[in-house]
């Protein structure tokens, strides 16, 4: 089995930084790339990053120059450094990972279980 844990959501006030870290385990040989999604109450889940093995990384409009991923392969740890946060950020966030569990599998797509976001003063 792969399990992915999320850690590090909370309440913030506007302007403030939260650092959200994903760990994967389990049954892994390779994770392609690593993700957060969000999804603001009543909203569709939507990409807010994403970052491939070699580190090529992609960002919602919304976020960039404000949000930062980062990946520790060793680890198979995704994180995701959120400064100059807004009211619009608040929101469950989802971490999810391209995973395959032989060197010969193919990649599926696991999600963590969400964890709470929410900026307000």
């Amino acid at each position: 089995q792969v399990q992915l844990v999320e850690s590090g959501g909370g309440l913030v006030q506007p302007g403030g930084s939260l650092r959200l870290s994903c760990a994967a385990s389990g049954s892994i040989f390779s994770i392609s790339n690593m993700a957060w999604y969000h999804q603001p109450p009543g909203k569709k889940r939507d990409l807010v990053a994403s970052i491939t093995s070699g580190g090529n990384t992609d960002y919602a409009d919304s976020v960039k120059g404000r949000f930062t991923i980062s990946m520790d392969n060793a680890k198979n740890t995704v994180h995701l450094q959120m400064d100059r946060l807004e009211g619009e950020n608040s929101a469950v966030y989802y971490c999810s990972a391209a995973i395959r569990k032989t060197s010969s599998g193919t990649f599926y797509q696991y999600w963590g279980q969400g964890t709470q976001v929410t900026v307000s003063s």
